[in-house]
Parts: C-alpha cells; structure tokens; sequence
C-alpha cells in the first residue's frame, strides 16, 4: 500500500512539474519568440504528458504502459542531454536536467505497479 502511495505522490508531483510547462510554451508563443519553436514544440509533448500523468494517478496499475513510457521517455531525453552538456562544452549546466530525468525514470520504474497475473497471457494464445 505504501509503495502504491508513493507511486501516486511520484505521478502527481512530475504531472504538475510537467504539466506547468505550459507556460513558458504559452509565454515563449505569445511574444513570437522564434528562437524558442524547436523548445515549445518539445515542451508542448511533456505538457500532454503531464496531463495525462495526473490522469493515472488515479489508477496507476491500469495505466501502466504510460508509466513505463514515461520512465524510459526520461531515460532517452537525459541521455541526449548527457552527450550534449559533454560534447559542447557550453552546456554544462544540462546536467542537472540529466539528474533530474533519471530521478524521475527510476523512481518510477521502482515503484511501476507489478503485472496483474491475468495480463500474463501469451499474444500467440491470444
């Protein structure tokens, strides 16, 4: 029961985290800051996936493809960053950001609910 709990304390807390990305996106749209679109468009994605984090947190065992997708969506965006802070030397400072998103990945791998027995069954059988 703790480890549901926390799992929904995880899921509610990087949903809002995510979610208030919204307003830079809004912010950065607003002013027509064009040297922001490529980061817009991509903060747009975890503003969604926020939402819908917040949305599973309700019932995180039928939503556990999104939890997994989540964790491992964190996974690959730190390690783009983690090549990017060290191949330009200028972005250093990307690597809290890579702290943070595998924080985020393994807390909820960690805590992802465990398969229900009868979602065990073989595709072939199916």
């Amino acid at each position: 029961m703790r480890r549901e709990r926390a799992l929904k304390v995880v899921l509610v807390s990087v949903g809002l985290v995510f979610s208030a990305g919204i307003y830079p996106v809004t912010e950065s749209l607003w002013h027509q800051n064009q040297s922001m679109y490529t980061f817009d468009m991509m903060l747009s994605l975890y503003v969604a996936l926020g939402i819908f984090l917040l949305m599973a947190a309700r019932n995180p065992s039928a939503n556990r493809s999104l939890i997994a997708f989540t964790a491992w969506s964190c996974f690959a965006h730190a390690a783009v960053m983690a090549v990017t802070a060290f191949s330009k030397g200028g972005y250093r400072g990307d690597l809290w950001g890579v702290a943070v998103l595998v924080i985020i990945g393994v807390a909820l791998i960690v805590l992802a609910p465990a398969k229900l027995s009868g979602e065990r069954v073989s595709a072939a059988v199916v």
